[in-house]
């Protein structure tokens, strides 16, 4: 978990989300990537809708500082997922370490784990955040 992947997540289709998605932003605030939400409303040609959105969607990405509660992350894992589709893209997107609000490593892996899911090694999604993908138990890599 400590090693973080170099990638260039230049169009956002690195994140599996494809033309036509619904994509359902969770824990939105005014210090998230606002290029990062560009490139997947850019993408999808779909604008974000946020956690009151009550139709299924196809994909999530949740907003996640350290600070707020582990135990809060592993609800809000859950609730995201009782509204994605099937093997739709989960994705928890953190600030980057030494960044403010840079969680501990060890804190998404465990609040995915208590929501049930799996989380892939970090990954570079913009100059200050990295992105964790989630999947559930038994699910295999859709790429």
């Amino acid at each position: 978990m400590c090693n973080v992947i170099e990638t260039a997540f230049q169009n956002a289709e690195e994140f599996g989300f494809r033309s036509g998605d619904i994509v359902q932003e969770w824990l939105w605030d005014d210090d998230v990537d606002d290029s990062i939400r560009e490139k997947i409303e850019q993408l999808t040609g779909e604008e974000l809708v946020d956690e009151d959105y009550d139709s299924a969607v196809d994909g999530v990405i949740i907003w996640w500082r350290d600070g707020d509660d582990e135990d809060e992350l592993a609800d809000t894992i859950v609730d995201a997922y009782a509204v994605l589709g099937d093997d739709g893209p989960m994705w928890v997107l953190c600030p980057k370490p030494g960044r403010e609000g840079a969680p501990n490593a060890s804190t998404v892996q465990s609040a995915a784990q208590t929501a049930g899911m799996n989380a892939a090694t970090p990954l570079t999604v913009s100059k200050d955040w990295n992105g964790i993908q989630l999947r559930a138990f038994g699910k295999g890599s859709s790429h």
